[in-house]
């Protein structure tokens, strides 16, 4: 089954970051490079979270688009990039999930598999 890896950075993973990047993308480097050579990776990337800021594109009830500066949903938590796996189930996913040593939040998604 593949799932999706979400990940989100928050207040303390982006200090983090600025902290000592060298560090922490070691630590992304060595987990997702273990998830690839147990040929589980399917793909994903990072998003710019720094460079540039998110644009949200919201229909009005007419029908009409509104463009706002900003994510989708602000908060602490920020969308800072995704990564898809096959594993055999759930459990499996998880337990990828869990061993990201950094101190972001992965959320995990199953994929609708095609027909």
């Amino acid at each position: 089954m593949k799932y999706a890896l979400v990940i989100f950075e928050t207040d303390e993973s982006r200090k983090r970051i600025q902290t000592d990047r060298d560090t922490h993308r070691a630590a992304y480097e060595d987990w997702i490079g273990q998830i690839a050579a147990a040929g589980k990776l399917v793909g994903g990337d990072a998003l710019d979270t720094e460079q540039a800021a998110a644009v949200t594109v919201r229909k009005t009830t007419d029908g009409a688009p509104t463009v706002t500066g900003g994510p989708a949903h602000p908060g602490e938590e920020t969308l800072g990039g995704w990564f898809v796996i096959d594993v055999a189930d759930r459990e499996e996913a998880v337990e990828l999930a869990k061993a990201l040593r950094t101190s972001e939040t992965v959320e995990v998604r199953p994929l609708l598999e095609s027909a």
